[in-house]
């Protein structure tokens, strides 16, 4: 990459916007760079694989009806589905403050294609599972009148340390 790509893009331009999320920055890895990438880092090497790729998208477990808006309630029903969690840490992860409290699951393996039309089953991308609590200001609130606003907002580097691991060989071995 010799120049900053945003330069030649309109940012008023929603097409122009969504298109180069289509455009890569950079060839396909060899399936050689891949698994030597992966060895110093394998979220680096997902990244260079699959590029703008969405790796993960939150469900909020708290906005969920009952029972299942706890998370361990809401794990206890994935895993009866045959849904794998991701046990890095523990299935649920949890703030230092104690109102965030995430779980995610393991990615399926996915087949690949790298250059030199070579390919591999690699990581795809997984699902996070959010609860995020009242603040203790607005603990008193009716709870028909809470709001997003009044919910544990932020992200919490200890635990997305963990739940990135859903796409590492360490957990997604385990399916």
């Amino acid at each position: 990459i010799n120049t900053d790509p945003i330069d030649t893009i309109d940012l008023d331009d929603t097409k122009a916007v969504g298109d180069f999320f289509y455009q890569p920055l950079w060839k396909l890895p060899t399936l050689a760079h891949f698994q030597q990438l992966s060895e110093e880092s394998e979220y680096a090497a997902w990244v260079i694989y699959n590029r703008y790729y969405l790796n993960h998208y939150t469900i909020s477990v708290h906005d969920l009806p009952s029972p299942y808006n706890s998370l361990e309630v809401f794990n206890e029903f994935l895993e009866g589905l045959g849904i794998v969690l991701n046990t890095s840490g523990g299935k649920i992860k949890t703030s230092k403050d104690g109102l965030l409290r995430q779980s995610s699951s393991v990615a399926e393996m996915v087949d690949a294609t790298f250059a030199h039309n070579e390919t591999m089953k690699i990581s795809g991308s997984y699902v996070e599972f959010a609860e995020r609590s009242i603040l203790p200001e607005f603990a008193s609130l009716d709870k028909n009148e809470i709001q997003r606003e009044h919910r544990r907002e932020g992200f919490e580097a200890a635990n997305a340390d963990k739940i990135f691991e859903s796409t590492y060989l360490e957990q997604t071995s385990k399916k």
